[in-house]
């Protein structure tokens, strides 16, 4: 390096790390150094993804970075390392033009509380009121189910002019019924109840089920792998994320010519890094569709709780879709640029002694 490039490196406020084609640690930052509690000696040329826990499918984005020479940003993954508790962060990958195969990978600690003690992350304070909101759900229900009521006994004396009034009384209490009811589910979700489970079926039922109500505007067309094995889900679980997918696309490509694609495929080089290790997701389920896509502003943080980019929107369908996926030791993921936006999960296969489907 040269004194800029070194004096840059030094500088940089959050942990960098250089990868080499072998994925080996080739130079590291003190920043680095301070997030691993290890010295650049220790680290320098040990397997980057044996030091770094990330709880993500790594190998398939670096893989991804190199072989299209763009940068990539990973959202709310948990990283570890041997001597450090994992926290929430932000990982960013970027190739290096002039280093073919070397990748420069940084890391943005989220939950800073976690460390300095000092401030609480986004995703405590979205549990914190929710917890309040879950709490409170049930007292407020059951007067706005009075003031509906009310509403509707008044509007059956009143003149045709006045009805307006009372039917935005209704609707607008239904609509707050209807956020605490999401409220209420997310706060109140139970552990999976797993089991051995074919993917295609409950995208079937979940395609069924959109294309009769709200995607019934749209093209639906299946690109399914019929060699996949069983995922090990909680069918019920499942199915909710789907429709919940499945109801993002038709909403974002409603009024024009939308298609919504399912596509399955096997990928078995995708692994989550895990505290006890690595553990393997090669099931894939791709929902994509063709509409505007994600505001950009709010793109880093769509799985968040609260986060909406629609009109009146609860901010709660996509954090309880992740929520699911992590429950399920799975991984979710989106991309998104307008015109085609592809939400993946990725899954584990069930296990062995699981591997007989229910009839």
């Amino acid at each position: 390096m040269n004194t800029f490039t070194q004096s840059l490196w030094i500088s940089l406020p959050m942990p960098a790390f250089l990868i080499d084609p072998g994925d080996v640690i080739s130079e590291v930052n003190g920043a680095g150094e301070s997030f691993l509690n290890a010295s650049s000696r220790q680290i320098r040329g040990t397997p980057a993804f044996d030091t770094l826990a990330i709880n993500a499918p790594v190998d398939d984005q670096m893989r991804r970075v190199r072989q299209d020479q763009s940068s990539l940003v990973m959202n709310g993954v948990d990283v570890g390392g041997g001597n450090t508790p994992p926290i929430n962060c932000i990982v960013q990958l970027a190739p290096m033009m002039q280093m073919p195969g070397f990748v420069l990978l940084l890391i943005e600690p989220r939950v800073l509380a976690d460390r300095l003690g000092r401030s609480m992350s986004v995703k405590s304070a979205a549990k914190s009121a929710i917890g309040m909101a879950e709490m409170l759900a049930h007292e407020i229900k059951n007067p706005l189910a009075g003031i509906t009521g009310a509403a509707q006994l008044l509007s059956m004396n009143l003149a045709q002019e006045d009805l307006e009034l009372t039917d935005l009384i209704v609707s607008e209490s239904r609509r707050i019924v209807k956020l605490l009811e999401q409220v209420e589910q997310f706060g109140n979700l139970r552990p999976p109840e797993r089991q051995a489970v074919n993917i295609h079926d409950l995208l079937d039922r979940a395609r069924k089920s959109a294309s009769v109500g709200y995607a019934a505007h749209m093209s639906v067309v299946e690109r399914y792998d019929p060699s996949l094995p069983p995922t090990f889900v909680d069918s019920d679980q499942m199915l909710q994320v789907f429709l919940n997918l499945l109801k993002n696309a038709a909403e974002a490509a409603r009024g024009t010519d939308g298609e919504i694609e399912i596509r399955t495929f096997y990928d078995m080089s995708l692994r989550l890094r895990r505290k006890d290790g690595p553990a393997s997701v090669p099931l894939n389920v791709e929902i994509i569709d063709n509409g505007p896509g994600l505001p950009p502003e709010i793109a880093s943080d769509v799985f968040e709780p609260f986060v909406s980019g629609r009109e009146n929107g609860t901010g709660l369908g996509l954090a309880l879709v992740s929520k699911i996926i992590s429950d399920h030791d799975g991984w979710i993921s989106v991309d998104s640029i307008p015109g085609r936006t592809v939400f993946r999960i990725s899954l584990p296969v069930a296990p062995k002694a699981s591997d007989d489907l229910d009839e």
